[in-house]
C-alpha cells in the first residue's frame, strides 16, 4: 500500500536494495520471479542471500539458489525445473537430505501462486493424476472428470523484475519478462520490484502496466548492461 504524506500526497516506493529487503525475515517463503534468464531479478535474489537469513522456502520457476547454500539457509525448494546456473549445487543438497525439493508442474505452479492471489482456496487440475506427484493431493471427481485438488500457493515475501517502474510502484514489464512476476505480486504480502529505470508518475503509460502499484510495497532502480526481460 502507498503510504501518504501528512499534506496528502503520495510518498515514494523507491528504496535502496537494503531499504527494501529489511522486511523480510528467517523463516519466510519467498518468491523469485523469472524464467530463466528472462525476467528474473538475479540482484535482489543475490542481495537477499548476503543477508544469510535462515530457514528460507524458496519458490521459482527454476532452482537456481546456490547462494543461499550457507548453513541453515534454504529448507525447501518449490520449483518445476531444477536448473540453472547454481542449480548442481542445489541438488547436491537435495540429495544430501539438506534440502527439500519439491517439484510442481509449470502451469500447476502458476495456478497455485494465482489462486493465492485471488484469495482462492486452491484449483482443479487433471495434471498429476496417477502419477507420484498426485499422490500428495486429494483426488476428485466434478463434471464427470477427475481432478486434483492443489492448494494455493502464497508468500511472504515476492522478487519481481520489471524494464520501467514509476515512483508509486507502477511496474512496466515487457515480453518473455512478464512470466511468474505478476502473479507473484498477487501472491506474496510483501513485494520488491528490481527494476531498469525508474520514471516519475505519470511517465507510464497506464494501459501498458503490468503490475499495478496496490501490489507493489517497493521498487529498486538497478540498472543493468544486458536487459534480462
Amino acid at each position: 500500500m502507498t503510504a501518504v504524506a501528512d499534506d496528502g500526497t503520495m510518498l515514494s516506493k523507491v528504496m535502496s536494495v537494503e531499504q527494501a529487503l529489511a522486511p523480510i525475515a528467517d523463516h519466510s517463503t519467498v518468491m523469485v520471479g523469472g524464467f530463466g534468464g528472462a525476467g528474473t531479478p538475479v540482484a535482489l535474489r543475490e542481495a537477499l542471500a548476503l543477508r544469510q537469513l535462515r530457514h528460507l522456502t524458496m519458490i521459482a520457476n527454476n532452482s537456481d539458489f546456490g547462494s543461499f547454500l550457507y548453513p541453515g539457509g534454504i529448507e525447501r525448494v518449490i520449483c518445476s525445473f531444477p536448473v540453472g546456473h547454481t542449480a548442481p549445487q542445489v541438488l547436491a543438497a537435495v540429495e544430501a537430505g539438506d534440502v527439500e525439493l519439491q517439484l510442481v508442474p509449470q502451469g500447476t505452479l502458476a495456478e497455485r501462486i494465482r489462486a493465492a492471489g485471488a484469495g482462492l482456496g486452491g484449483v482443479l487440475t487433471p495434471t498429476g493424476l496417477d502419477m507420484e506427484f498426485g499422490a500428495a493431493y486429494q483426488a476428485m471427481e466434478f463434471n464427470g472428470r477427475r481432478w486434483l485438488l492443489v492448494p494455493a500457493l502464497p508468500a511472504d515475501a515476492a522478487l519481481i523484475k520489471g524494464a520501467i517502474g514509476d515512483t508509486r510502484g507502477n511496474i512496466v514489464c515487457r515480453y518473455a519478462g512478464i512470466n511468474f512476476n505478476p502473479v507473484m505480486a498477487m501472491a506474496a504480502r510483501y513485494t520488491v520490484a528490481q527494476v531498469e529505470r525508474v520514471v516519475p508518475v505519470g511517465e507510464v503509460d497506464p494501459q501498458a502496466v503490468t503490475i499495478p502499484s496496490v501490489l507493489v510495497d517497493a521498487v529498486v532502480e538497478l540498472p543493468t548492461k544486458t536487459a534480462e526481460g
